[in-house]
Formats: C-alpha cells, structure tokens, sequence
C-alpha cells in the first residue's frame, strides 16, 4: 500500500483539524529500566485516547466527498474503531451503529454512547460482532465501515510521520507497534517509507491472539483463537489477507507477547511516565522489555496506542492480581 506524498499531506490537514499532533517522549525512568534509549508516542493523547481516531477522520471525509448520499454507518470493535466512527460520523451528521462483543469493555462502550452511537452487543467474539455488522448493512441499508480499509491506514499514518519527522535527526533503531486488524503496523510502513528513514518495524500479538503471527510465518491469512483477557484491542480470531501481504512485505518479524508480561508494560509505564496504558497500548513496551537485550545501546521506538483501559481492570494490573478471561 502506497501513497502518494499530496496523499499524507491531505490526511494530516484532516487529521489537524480536528486534534492537534500527539507527543513523543524519552522517558529517563523507562531507560533506567530497559537500558536503552525508549521513545514513546503518545497517541494515548489523541481526543479519543487512542490512534484509531485518525482513520475515522480520514475515512469519513473520503466517504463524504466519495458517496454523499450515505447517511449510516455500521461498523464493529472491540471499543477505540467504534469510538472513531463515532467521532467522525458526528462531525458529519451522521448515524452510526457499532456492534460489540457480549461483554466488552463497560467503559469503551459508555464512550461510544457519549459519542451518540447506537451500541449493539452481540457474540462472542470481535469476529462474531464483524459477521453481525455486516447483516446489519445488508438488512438495513447501512454502510458498513470495516476495521481495515487504505483510508484508515492513511489517517493513522500521519502518527508515524510525526514520530520519525520528530526524531530525524537520529531515528530509532526499531519501533515497536502492536497489530490488531493491522491498520497501525501498516501505517507505520506507509510512514517509514513517506519519510525515507530505515528503522525495523516489528509487529506485536498476544499469544493468546496469534492470527498474524501464524499468517506472516506462513505467508497467508489465516485464523486463530483470541482469548487474551487483558489486550482487547489484539483480540481479532482472522487476519486481513490485504494487511497480511503488507506486513510480510514491510515488517522485520511479528513476536508475542502474554498477558502477564503487558501487564507488566501497563505497570511500568504508570510508574515511570504516569500515564495509563490499555492492554494493547501496552503491547509495544511489552515486546521491546521481551528483547531487551538485542538493543543495549541503540535506541528503540514503542507506540502507546491506547489508554482506554477499564479502572477495574487497571486496578487489578497495578495490584498484580491474576487476569482471568
């Protein structure tokens, strides 16, 4: 997936009209604690508190200029999709419905309702809410906004080209990114190679949601259980075949990373940064601490890409209680 530089210039002119550019930081604590040089950004710090708010922006303007007579969206998520969607169908005066699992996150779907989205809760999983969203276009007319598509991927690249524009004096060695449906990691390369920089990109799964790990160690998309109790942002049972080829175009390796140990990242961060980081947010930090002894010296780059993280859950990281699904 490429685009053009006028492409990455539109995006951002969306992207800045509604949120201004989050932060990236080098967090003396954080490199006390790994032994190496870690920069952190921020997108916990988008309006939203994840990334995912930039896809939605770019998507729905391309749908604006590209199919106005569309008046509803559907989509599913596991909470941060949704609360793009959301978001963005607002700014648009637009409807929007997003399906979640039975049993998502009470706080990301309090959010989405702030937002004015119809919530609706079905299945077990992310898949099933994805297979119910579509019925639901289908049935009713609605225009259905998937959880990967270039215009998300677009908007989510101009994160990574503030990151490496920010550090071009001396990029880092490696960056981090944790994968869901694959919009992030994708982005970055789509970044990387906007900003003609040559960090390694290394993708980060839960080995309780191991769908991209499998597929790019196979070279096709495949599915596999998600049952991570912790990083609900990772937990999608099918990769994309699209993101898929991306990845195993562009990506050094695809490594995972157990509850356990983002709980850790999720502590570490807090103590360190005191910022509040959701399962996946902490992936990236999870993955560098797992290979921390491959960069003594260099400097590595970790994407938070989310904090939306329930306080009960959250409590229960920073008391270092058992996770249970």
């Amino acid at each position: 997936m490429l685009f053009t530089r006028d492409a990455i210039e539109s995006a951002q002119r969306i992207v800045y009209a509604a949120m201004p550019p989050t932060p990236q930081y080098n967090w003396p604590l954080l490199r006390q604690a790994l032994g190496f040089d870690v920069w952190v950004k921020h997108e916990n710090h988008t309006p939203l508190g994840a990334f995912k708010v930039r896809g939605g922006l770019t998507y729905a303007d391309w749908l604006r200029r590209t199919q106005p007579d569309v008046r509803h969206l559907v989509s599913a998520t596991r909470g941060n999709h949704g609360q793009s969607i959301g978001f963005a169908a607002r700014q648009h005066g637009l409807s929007a419905t997003v399906v979640v699992p039975q049993g998502n996150s009470i706080e990301k779907n309090a959010a989405m309702r702030a937002l004015g989205v119809e919530l609706v809760e079905y299945g077990e999983d992310f898949q099933a809410s994805s297979e119910h969203a579509a019925l639901l276009a289908e049935r009713d007319g609605l225009h259905r906004v998937p959880s990967y598509h270039p215009e998300l991927v677009r908007g989510v690249a101009t994160a990574y080209v503030e990151f490496f524009e920010a550090l071009r004096d001396a990029p880092p060695d490696v960056l981090y990114v944790p994968i869901g449906l694959g919009s992030g990691i994708t982005a970055a390369a789509v970044a990387r190679a906007h900003c003609g920089v040559k960090t390694r990109l290394i993708g980060v799964v839960s080995t309780l949601a191991l769908a991209y790990q499998k597929s790019f160690q196979s070279g096709r998309a495949i599915d596999a259980p998600a049952t991570t109790a912790i990083a609900d942002g990772m937990a999608c049972r099918s990769a994309v075949p699209e993101a898929v080829d991306i990845i195993r175009r562009e990506v050094d390796d695809v490594i995972a990373v157990s509850d356990e140990e983002v709980a850790s990242a999720m502590r570490l961060l807090y103590t360190s940064t005191h910022n509040v980081a959701e399962g996946a947010g902490a992936a990236a930090l999870a993955a560098a601490t797992q290979q921390r002894d491959r960069w003594t010296g260099k400097r590595v780059g970790v994407v938070l890409s989310g904090g939306n993280v329930d306080a009960a859950m959250f409590a229960r990281v920073l008391k270092s209680e058992a996770l249970t699904a």
